[in-house]
């Protein structure tokens, strides 16, 4: 079943330099194929929408900050379960409890500033890409 999500290369991930690793990552799949990538620093109405069902949450206002705090890449992906396997792809968001050769396994240091979002479902990925990519929705 071929799939659209939308992953986001976070600022650290930019600052240190692990973008074209983790697009090979993405590229050497199998299957899947990158149909959208920018490069941006992201906007806090679209952060705040993006991240609204954490409102409230303490978490919720220094997230915005360090997602707002520099350039971030902004891609679509492409491909046969290609939600599950992005996810899969980037390891659980603590990276001490992420499998080495995941991403953030291998790269990942605190839980904030965990490298990599991608999308949850299917449905989330639908809204994000629209959020994202309004002309690509």
């Amino acid at each position: 079943m071929t799939q659209r999500t939308l992953v986001l290369l976070k600022p650290d991930a930019v600052q240190r330099g692990l973008v074209g690793e983790i697009l090979g990552r993405i590229e050497r799949k199998a299957g899947w194929s990158i149909t959208a990538l920018e490069l941006r620093t992201l906007d806090r109405a679209i952060l705040e929408q993006h991240y609204a069902e954490h409102v409230g949450k303490p978490f919720y206002q220094p997230l915005v900050d360090f997602m707002s705090s520099g350039p971030s890449v902004a891609l679509i992906v492409t491909g046969e379960r290609v939600v599950e396997g992005v996810r899969a792809l980037v390891g659980p968001t603590d990276p001490i409890a992420a499998p080495p050769g995941s991403v953030r396994g291998d790269f990942g240091t605190v839980v904030r500033e965990n490298l990599v979002h991608a999308s949850d479902s299917e449905e989330s990925a639908h809204r994000e890409i629209k959020l994202f990519f309004p002309r690509l929705a």
